[in-house]
């Protein structure tokens, strides 16, 4: 039985709908591993506060930000990528190993929100800090990071040309990738999530970099894998 429940391309965007703990083994090497996995703080729907120029939001309530992935998820990162990005790692410190290449995200959010985020890096590098307020009326995903933040963390990589996210939830990463012209594969269990990150990196590929020449015209194809198939 395929652990690929559905799978989109589009342009150089490779959309796994999927567990990734089943899926990531199957994918082979990568450059980088830029993720965003569930804190385990319950950020995962319902009735939101209004962010700085935002309104209360209601989203649907999901059950997938109750616990931290499995110490096996950030191991099988680790083994297929050669650099990693984790959002959120001082949430896995007991499943890392230390690091000083940490990135810093202020949020300008203000109130009683956290001042800003923490990911955990394989960079031997100083802590990096980088300013950014989320703009609109709130994401599509509970946890959706402005696009800005992901396309930050690919500038410490410059040499990286493939990319994954194994939780790519509305697919950020993917946007941010597609704008500038590298290959992305994200994986993402719940469809809902998946049939947005699928809309949102067509519209980028549509508005791509205007510094970044397309490597390829941009085709789609969709493969449907059913429960039944090997």
């Amino acid at each position: 039985m395929s652990p690929i429940r559905k799978e989109v391309v589009i342009g150089d965007c490779r959309l796994i709908l999927g567990d990734c703990l089943e899926v990531l083994p199957t994918l082979g090497w990568f450059d980088l591993c830029l993720t965003d996995p569930p804190y385990g703080i319950g950020e995962d729907g319902g009735r939101f506060r209004g962010r700085k120029g935002q309104n209360i939001k209601v989203l649907p309530k999901g059950n997938w930000d109750s616990q931290t992935p499995d110490k096996i998820a950030f191991d099988y990162i680790c083994s297929c990528s050669e650099e990693q990005v984790i959002w959120g790692g001082n949430y896995f410190t007991d499943k890392l190993p230390p690091s000083k290449g940490w990135l810093y995200w202020q949020k300008l959010m203000g109130g009683d929100f956290a001042d800003g985020e923490l990911a955990w890096t394989s960079r031997d590098k100083a802590l990096r800090e980088f300013t950014c307020c989320p703009k609109g009326k709130g994401g599509l995903h509970p946890t959706q990071k402005p696009v800005e933040v992901m396309s930050w963390c690919l500038n410490f990589f410059p040499s990286a040309e493939t990319i994954v996210d194994p939780f790519m939830g509305s697919g950020t990463t993917g946007v941010a990738c597609a704008k500038r012209g590298l290959r992305f594969t994200g994986v993402e269990l719940h469809e809902p999530y998946f049939d947005i990150a699928c809309e949102r990196i067509r519209k980028a590929y549509a508005q791509p970099d205007m510094f970044v020449e397309a490597s390829k015209p941009v085709h789609e194809q969709t493969s449907m894998f059913s429960e039944d198939a090997a």
